[in-house]
């Protein structure tokens, strides 16, 4: 293959651009004219490296509660008392036998107020793996057991999504550093790890883009990148694409977070989705993922002082209680579903470093205005070591996590291509945990969208000086280098 010079001096720019924008972050959407939120929206939130999920649904009484301390002696949280687990009662009052971590006040409130659904024993039904590596692929991919089917099964769902009109500015987006597995393939997503970071603004300042006292006829890298980005080359379009996206961005009014907000990264980026969402940009699915729940050691409890864990169950529940409580004050939240899991949960039994090690099974949990809460879903099988005993002493996965994301495409999404996003599995049935999108669409609050116009992106004049031009190219290709 050959490129002549112009060629050569294009691909330049589109590698700068791409660098300046974090390389494989960068990912395409369309211009930014807003869209109306008439669909749902489902944000995927992944706990990486196996959460321990009997220390945040807690066993509190019964049989259960006795295996628990046994298996727990040191790393059990108590059953009541000032840290002791918040009990989740049904909506007529009566216990189920279980709670939540005390740090989890959060996520009591929106199982209290019927907005938050707990799938128990959840996992990978077919396909038993104590590596995360393995575990987290086969679940980004959707197909447990296979890891070479090139696409996610994010992308799959966005790429056979019903009803998409082409006016959706933002169909898809991983909120992250790196483009996430589960987009894979997908041409309409856009990755960024956070809007005031997603710009071109590497090199010069001055030579960014055109701004007050500028000379006359100057036009910075990001005005001339968009204007040689005119071809139909395959460079080209995804060049203009780039484009775009960057525009969508840089055209909506994103904020710091409000007064009370939680802080820290991961409530950050909660923030980011719950204005993408708010902006009505035609949003349909979202991913992020929160790290840091390998507890192998010094996992911590519940009390004063400093524990561990206690302050990860702490972090994700104040910052999923403020993407809720934002989103049902602006009228969204019913049209928006929360799928929270793991790629595995830990062992029973705690080992002698104060952790817990890989284990299997773990409650998958599923938060939006149209879930069926305050309900437990699937099936438990107890903590009797008889019971545990032919799973290696692990709690046992009985229900295939593509179930739970199954039914909320088919009910939610409106996305029964099932075979395709979830290839190999078969037989589906719903558990009832979301309602049908139909059940509870109502017409949407009036939301502004007036888009944020910037001086230096209103019809700037095109490099016509081919010295400045090629001077701007040199400076391209050294940044490159």
């Amino acid at each position: 293959m050959t490129l002549t010079r112009r060629e050569f001096l294009k691909g330049t720019c589109a590698t700068a651009a791409a660098g300046a924008v974090g390389g494989p972050a960068l990912l395409f959407a369309d211009s930014a004219i807003a869209a109306p939120n008439g669909h749902d929206t489902v944000v995927h939130l992944f706990l990486r490296g196996g959460l321990d999920g009997l220390n945040l649904v807690v066993p509190i009484d019964g049989a259960d509660r006795g295996f628990y301390e046994q298996a727990r002696p040191n790393l059990a949280i108590a059953a009541t008392g000032a840290y002791g687990a918040l009990p989740l009662t049904l909506a007529s009052g009566a216990g189920t036998g279980f709670g939540l971590h005390p740090s989890a006040s959060g996520l009591r409130d929106l199982w209290n107020a019927g907005h938050l659904g707990i799938v128990h024993a959840c996992g990978l039904l077919t396909s038993v793996t104590r590596s995360h590596f393995d575990a987290q692929l086969y679940i980004d991919l959707g197909t447990p057991g296979q890891q070479g089917i090139g696409s996610g099964w994010l992308a799959r769902a966005m790429n056979t999504q019903p009803n998409l009109n082409g006016a959706e500015k933002l169909p898809a987006l991983g909120v992250g550093a790196r483009q996430p597995v589960g987009l894979l393939a997908s041409v309409q997503a856009l990755t960024m790890a956070s809007p005031s970071d997603f710009a071109l603004n590497a090199g010069a300042w001055s030579w960014q883009t055109v701004r007050a006292g500028a000379p006359t006829g100057f036009a910075g890298v990001n005005e001339t990148l968009a204007a040689l980005w005119n071809g139909s080359t395959a460079l080209e379009l995804g060049g203009q694409r780039a484009d775009r996206a960057l525009k969508v961005i840089a055209q909506q009014t994103y904020s710091a977070p409000p007064t009370g907000w939680p802080t820290g990264a991961f409530a950050q980026q909660m923030w980011t989705i719950a204005q993408s969402i708010q902006f009505n940009l035609g949003l349909h699915y979202a991913t992020l993922d929160l790290g840091g729940w390998d507890t192998h050691d010094g996992q911590g409890t519940a009390g004063s002082g400093y524990h561990y864990y206690q302050n990860k169950i702490a972090e994700l529940s104040q910052a999923l209680s403020a993407f809720y409580a934002a989103l049902d004050a602006s009228g969204h939240a019913g049209r928006v579903t929360v799928v929270v899991q793991s790629e595995f949960g830990r062992r029973v039994r705690a080992n002698a470093n104060g952790g817990t090690d890989h284990g299997y099974g773990n409650p998958v949990l599923v938060l939006g205005g149209a879930v069926n809460g305050r309900r437990f879903y699937g099936s438990w099988s107890g903590l009797d070591p008889e019971i545990l005993s032919p799973h290696f002493g692990d709690v046992p996965v009985t229900t295939d996590h593509r179930r739970v994301l199954s039914e909320i495409l088919v009910k939610r999404m409106g996305n029964a291509n099932l075979s395709t996003v979830f290839p190999g599995y078969s037989g589906y049935a719903p558990l009832g945990i979301v309602r049908d999108f139909g059940a509870v669409a109502k017409p949407m609050p009036g939301i502004s969208t007036e888009l944020r116009a910037r001086s230096a992106m209103a019809a700037q004049p095109r490099v016509e000086d081919p010295d400045l031009l090629e001077r701007l190219m040199r400076y391209m290709r050294e940044l490159v280098d």
